[in-house]
């Protein structure tokens, strides 16, 4: 007797609640945001990179330049001494490698 008691109390707040949310009225953007349709623009198409062979040429003889440097301060530092400037080179050396790395690939 309990169960069907239950059943029935469960199937009743069932039933009003859904004609209570039927009758829930619109809210008031609604009719507004669908006057005004949201429109898209499409996206740029990406911008074309322009390599300039002048520079990449430049930074190519600098990396090299510096990379040809690099055996003689790696002989002197294993006879105990530091090149101050070999901290320099090599950061030096990374930076334009990741430029023209950057320059070159899409």
């Amino acid at each position: 007797m309990r169960r069907h008691l239950l059943f029935l109390c469960l199937v009743g707040t069932l039933v009003v609640s859904m004609t209570v949310g039927a009758q829930l009225p619109e809210p008031p953007g609604k009719r507004e945001i669908a006057r005004y349709p949201l429109e898209l623009d499409r996206p740029a198409p990406p911008a074309k990179k322009t390599i300039d062979p002048v520079k990449l040429h430049a930074e190519a003889n600098e990396l090299a330049d510096l990379a040809h440097s690099i055996p003689s301060d790696i002989d002197q530092v294993s006879q105990g001494k530091l090149p101050k400037d070999l901290s320099d080179k090599l950061k030096r050396i990374e930076k334009l490698s990741k430029q023209l790395r950057g320059e070159l690939t899409p």
